[in-house]
């Protein structure tokens, strides 16, 4: 695979970066098994993992050290910091106490000594971003961690974390991990032109919208709610439920434009993000062999205008067709009294 370099970070990874959140109790529960399916996607050419903390409890983690035992040298390896990791205040989140703490968890689930890329998972307005980056600096300079990222956050966020690193003399994002699919383009709006205007990798995630991508769940069939991520949450696949129906009804025209260039619905979703000039890797994330197998099929897809001027017909650049799955909703949104005075103060 063509390498692609990460930012102005100078590390080159591939344009498929291995995604392992379905390694583990959530997912694919054979250790053994999620071990090959690194080795294969390694011996296809990819060089990038991405995994989390709080990927089953750390399990994730600990599969893929495994796998990477003996590998590590070749390997550019990722993984996040954010989400509570047991029961108890202050174990989750992004201040300094808690990102030292957790990211040496994660060196030792992981089996190595440094992480090459350590990203904070979501964004916490209940903790100053000095803080976070000047944890996340401190871990630059120690050695533990080579650069620092975010994830699913808006550009709002990017750009306040850029210039206070640049007032405090803090080091600051290389990345950003966000949403991003047929049915979900609205980073392209704000948050991936941001990016790219201050230099960042850009590891895009959710390629295939949650499985609506992977041509399984069509308009006017049976949806098997019995296995993976239907069985994990039954209510997004609802197909009585208007997103459903939105989701169904778009995936039908995203079929037709793959049959016309003769490849399949998820090869077609996974070369889309690719063609964005911001986006340096998407992340694929495999829960078996075959569907490694079968995304790596697509590896030589190109999109050419079009196509793309096809799908931009079907689903406008910007827009979502339905709200990521696993996005970050502002406080403001979801805390009424972030938005509301007071009754006593209201005339």
């Amino acid at each position: 695979m063509r390498q692609r370099v990460l930012g102005g970070t100078g590390i080159e990874v591939s344009p498929y970066c291995l995604g392992t959140m379905m390694f583990g109790a959530v997912g694919n529960a054979d250790h053994q098994e999620c071990v090959r399916i690194i080795h294969a996607a390694l011996d296809e050419g990819i060089n990038f993992v991405d995994t989390a903390d709080m990927y089953s409890a750390g399990e994730s983690e600990t599969i893929v050290g495994k796998a990477l035992k003996d590998r590590r040298d070749d390997v550019i390896l990722a993984t996040k910091v954010h989400f509570p990791m047991g029961e108890g205040p202050n174990r989750g989140g992004n201040s300094r106490r808690w990102i030292v703490k957790e990211v040496e968890e994660s060196l030792r689930r992981l089996g190595t000594d440094w992480i090459d890329l350590y990203q904070v998972h979501r964004p916490d307005h209940t903790t100053d971003i000095e803080e976070t980056l000047s944890a996340l600096t401190d871990l630059v300079r120690q050695g533990k961690i080579r650069a620092f990222g975010c994830s699913t956050f808006p550009a709002e966020d990017i750009v306040e974390a850029y210039h206070v690193a640049d007032r405090r003399g803090l080091q600051r994002f290389r990345t950003e991990q966000p949403p991003y699919s047929l049915l979900a383009r609205g980073v392209e709006r704000h948050v991936l032109p941001t990016a790219r205007r201050l230099g960042m990798g850009v590891l895009t995630w959710s390629p295939l919208a949650s499985g609506f991508l992977t041509g399984r769940y069509r308009k006017g069939q049976a949806l098997d709610l019995s296995s993976g991520r239907p069985k994990l949450n039954p209510a997004r696949f609802d197909p009585a439920a208007s997103l459903t129906a939105a989701k169904l009804d778009v995936v039908e025209q995203l079929v037709a434009v793959a049959d016309d260039i003769g490849c399949t619905l998820p090869e077609l979703a996974i070369a889309f993000p690719l063609v964005h000039p911001a986006v340096t890797s998407v992340i694929i994330g495999p829960r078996t062999m075959e569907q490694l197998k079968n995304t790596l099929k697509g590896a030589s897809v190109r999109l050419d205008d079009a196509v793309l001027d096809r799908i931009d017909a079907i689903v406008a650049p910007g827009t979502d067709v339905y709200p990521p799955d696993g996005a970050w909703a502002p406080p403001v949104l979801t805390t009424p009294a972030l938005r509301r005075r007071p009754a006593d103060a209201r005339s």
